[in-house]
């Protein structure tokens, strides 16, 4: 018998699932693999930019945002197991917050992984312009050629998808690791860490101050710390792709939290400090890891060293890809978009029509800039705007998480929780504080205010499709079968 609540939905038969079934496979190794390299490249660069406020500076917004990113994660551990559905960030807004609130975090997830992929192709193609000697008007071609392959890659089947995350993340990471046993015995912290002044100067004989701006300088930094974390919390949106979501979420969480912040304290630590480099001059950078090998090996093998640096945007582009996918699919599947994007592949039961779509509206998007603006400008505004998009979308989201892990707490007190996060509440607040804080900072920032004009337009197309078309043609998916038999909240 259907309730009033069920009458709202259109009525579907078993073969609209199984049309849209996806494949178990991932374990505790492969998920943090699939964390792991989402977040990789902003360990390359993107992150350097804030020292321009001084190390300092730096530091001290990179501690703020790994507290805000460990509130998010223990609570994302928490909330995954206990909601296993590919859905992730919707999947617990729907259950907390009705139809409207997991939209909306839906659509605000979706900004960030439709174009992050696309900021980092725009690297990626930058360092392989270099390495190759290609004419920049080719980058638009090495764009398309990238999305072709690692497209085709998450395509292929779940089983490689993984294999390449993990191979392409260990190579990473062990890039990283090479160069910070490279550089210890060649830094020199006081002189070239310390080098910005009060005046945004370099100081030539460093031993600058900690704080050269203030603690203004602290909160310019916050959005160049996100790049140093930013994407880690995809990893909900394998959650049907895993073998045992229940115990195997919360491990592969947490591990790749853990690998990410020891990981970014090593590289703010030792790039700046690599003699003959310095803060200073790393904050203009666009290759600072590439730039730290150069100070260390000379730049005679710098084409050698340019490829291994394109190793982490690489294995950052490959699996946002894998989550831009799973993103669109599921609200797809629900009807929060159209639900062909759902469907998957017959037999390698991937959704390759959500992995396309979305990389086709990020190429386009690419293109206008690029020809409309002229290939200078438009490589900024990519580079720039497009990346701010990404940041705003991304706290966006956090807020609704965090809000989502303090609504479910007091709703539903009895659902079975597999792992509870140690930090509860008071954890996701200081996530919706920081998260909040960032987003201000934004909003002051008239360079940043561009990227989030943009993404209001994005909301206001995506909110009035769903107002219009969306809501009427909702599907019972696993998200809101959950979220219907959960709707009256227990009682403690």
């Amino acid at each position: 018998m259907k309730t009033s609540s069920r009458a709202n939905y259109t009525q579907v038969d078993q073969s609209y699932f199984e049309k849209r079934g996806l494949r178990r496979y991932a374990g505790v190794w492969s998920l943090w693999a699939l964390g792991v390299g989402a977040v990789i490249s902003g360990h390359f660069s993107g992150w350097n930019l804030g020292l321009a406020n001084g190390w300092g500076s730096m530091f001290l917004a990179t501690v703020i945002i790994a507290i805000m990113y460990l509130g998010l994660t223990f609570s994302l551990a928490e909330m995954s197991p206990a909601l296993p559905h590919t859905g992730g960030a919707y999947s617990f807004a729907r259950t907390a917050m009705g139809r409207w609130g997991g939209f909306v975090t839906g659509l605000s997830e979706n900004v960030e992984y439709v174009l992050a992929p696309a900021v980092i192709v725009y690297f990626i193609s930058s360092y392989m312009t270099g390495i190759f000697g290609t004419p920049q008007a080719w980058l638009p071609l090495w764009w398309i050629g990238f999305y072709i392959l690692f497209v085709g890659l998450n395509v292929v089947g779940v089983e490689l998808s993984f294999k390449v995350t993990l191979a392409v993340t260990l190579l990473a990471l062990a890039c990283l690791v090479v160069f910070w046993i490279s550089a210890l015995p060649h830094i020199d912290f006081a002189k070239w860490a310390m080098n910005v002044g009060a005046d945004g100067k370099a100081l030539p004989e460093g031993n600058g101050p900690f704080l050269p701006k203030g603690f203004m300088g602290v909160l310019a930094c916050l959005p160049f710390a996100v790049w140093l974390f930013l994407a880690i919390e995809q990893l909900p949106l394998a959650a049907e792709e895993s073998v045992d979501p229940k115990r195997d979420m919360p491990r592969g969480i947490l591990a790749g939290i853990f690998t990410l912040i020891l990981s970014a304290f090593m590289i703010l630590w030792l790039n700046p400090a690599v003699v003959g480099i310095g803060s200073h001059k790393l904050s203009t950078s666009g290759e600072p890891l590439l730039d730290g090998f150069k100070a260390l090996y000379g730049d005679g093998i710098a084409k050698i060293l340019a490829t291994v640096a394109v190793l982490g945007l690489v294995a950052s582009f490959h699996t946002i890809i894998f989550a831009k996918g799973r993103q669109i699919y599921s609200l797809s599947r629900a009807g929060y978009f159209p639900s062909g994007l759902s469907v998957t592949h017959g037999s390698r039961k991937t959704p390759q029509l959500a992995m396309i779509v979305g990389s086709v509206v990020a190429l386009t998007v690419m293109f206008i800039l690029w020809f409309s603006l002229g290939a200078d400008r438009g490589a900024a505004v990519i580079g720039g705007t497009l990346l701010n998009m990404v940041v705003f979308g991304a706290m966006f989201s956090y807020i609704m998480q965090a809000l989502s892990f303090i609504l479910l707490r007091h709703k539903f007190p009895h659902l079975p929780r597999p792992y509870r996060s140690p930090f509860g509440i008071p954890g996701a607040v200081l996530t919706i504080l920081i998260a909040a804080v960032t987003l201000y900072f934004q909003l002051t920032d008239p360079v940043y205010r561009q990227g989030v004009l943009w993404v209001a337009i994005w909301f206001g197309i995506g909110i009035a499709y769903f107002a219009l078309v969306g809501r009427k043609r909702l599907i019972l998916s696993p998200e809101e079968e959950f979220a219907l038999n959960h709707a009256k909240p227990q009682r403690g």
